[in-house]
């Protein structure tokens, strides 16, 4: 890392932070990687992981997108299965959710503003 840039791999550097790779959660001797604007997870979950509990008020935008495997995203008013590389869903403020991988998946999240 160096003042204004950063890089490295996202299952090493975001291990120690469940998978979060940039946020207002992250060191500001990251560098670039502490913001307040935005959030990124890279996120590898084994079949049959899952969030039982549902997200509650969150006042944030979000996308999730499927790098590989089948992943399912409930949220307030509905679900999808995401099986395609590309496949994402995006809700904005107010909108519950709650996941589950259907098969070994890495998924991609952003989320934006970071400090609520």
């Amino acid at each position: 890392m160096t003042d204004g840039w950063t890089a490295g791999n996202a299952n090493e550097d975001a291990a120690d932070t469940r998978g979060w790779l940039v946020g207002h959660f992250i060191d500001p001797s990251r560098g670039v990687r502490a913001s307040k604007d935005v959030e990124v997870k890279w996120a590898n979950h084994p079949a049959g992981d899952k969030r039982p509990e549902w997200t509650s008020d969150d006042q944030r935008t979000t996308l999730v997108m499927l790098v590989s495997g089948e992943f399912r995203v409930e949220v307030t008013g509905g679900s999808t299965v995401m099986n395609r590389p590309g496949d994402y869903l995006m809700w904005g403020p107010g909108i519950d959710h709650s996941w589950e991988a259907l098969a070994d998946s890495v998924v991609l999240t952003v989320r934006w503003p970071s400090a609520t």
